[in-house]
């Protein structure tokens, strides 16, 4: 297990190091002078030229990345070109607005779990039925006409809820919280429940859960200990990889809601040419996709020791 986790933490460092170059090559591709852009037409030459010295857009692509990835390493991604703040800071500042948002949208998402084991225990029940019909439309619909729809009824039409902002203390907070983490959870809750649903069935019709019940094993040990343990791995992986779903989801949602966050942080630097605050915002997003994606693995492994074989 050791052994493994080492490889898959190597493995993931390769996937961030990957990436970030990437996308840092293809933010090269983008139409238009970032110097004009971060300066406004009415800077001079030389003003411009000292911009791009600093930057190092004269050098190649590659000579670009390499001074990236030695600011990284010293704990440097540059300053913000319209603050002139460290791009460090303001990531600090915006990263646990999008943590607690994630996390807010995982805790949501759990509730697929259950509902999706019940919809099992009762295939073609009442129940089964309408779960289904409720998660595949929540599937189909994106994520911002949802929030649009909640902002219409629990901010405009009922009063109950803030519909922009972050808010402050706890209770605010929490408050500002809730329709942002319905806006993308109710969509993974329909999606974690129908892949529960499906997993549970084939995982009660093998037949090391048909022996348990044979042997008069209580049936809520049966589904805890036989069937969830089987059946939950791949839920957990999809979990894991909804993380980069969810980031990108966020953007939308930061952005509808007026949160602050590292998706519109992301989309305000990309509009302004910022490059600092772009690669910085791409480096945060890649690691917290990847660091997601490692832990669901390390979690199958121990859940289920036979995907450490599979995967090595």
């Amino acid at each position: 297990m050791i052994g493994y986790a080492i490889q898959r933490i190597g493995v993931a460092f390769m996937i961030i190091l990957l990436a970030t170059t990437t996308l840092f090559i293809m933010i090269q591709f983008v139409p238009g002078d970032p110097a004009n852009v971060m300066l406004g037409p009415r800077a001079t030459p030389e003003l411009k030229e000292a911009l791009r010295e600093r930057l190092h857009l004269n050098d190649s692509v590659f000579v670009q990345v390499y001074y990236f990835f030695v600011g990284v390493l010293q704990g440097d991604l540059g300053v913000d070109l319209t603050s002139n703040r460290p791009v460090v800071s303001i990531l600090a500042e915006q990263v646990p607005y999008t943590a607690m948002l994630v996390l807010s949208i995982l805790l949501v998402t759990l509730l697929g779990i259950p509902i999706g084991t019940y919809a099992a225990m009762h295939r073609g029940g009442a129940f089964d039925q309408i779960s289904g019909v409720v998660a595949v439309s929540l599937i189909a619909v994106p994520p911002i006409v949802i929030g649009l729809y909640l902002i219409l009824l629990f901010s405009v039409q009922l009063k109950w809820l803030p519909a922009i902002g972050a808010g402050e203390g706890f209770g605010g907070t929490l408050k500002h919280l809730i329709l942002p983490t319905l806006a993308i959870g109710l969509t993974w809750i329909g999606y974690v429940s129908r892949l529960v649903r499906a997993s549970v069935i084939e995982v009660l019709m093998q037949n090391h859960v048909k022996t348990a019940r044979a042997f008069g094993i209580p049936e809520n040990r049966v589904i805890r200990r036989y069937v969830l343990r089987v059946a939950l791995p791949a839920t957990i992986t999809i979990l894991g990889v909804s993380i980069g779903f969810i980031l990108s989801s966020a953007v939308i949602v930061e952005i509808l809601f007026a949160r602050p966050g590292i998706g519109k942080l992301a989309y305000d630097a990309v509009i302004s040419r910022n490059y600092p605050v772009v690669m910085g915002t791409v480096l945060a997003s890649t690691v917290f996709i990847v660091f997601a994606t490692t832990v669901s693995d390390l979690l199958n492994v121990l859940l289920d020791p036979r995907s450490r074989d599979a995967n090595s």
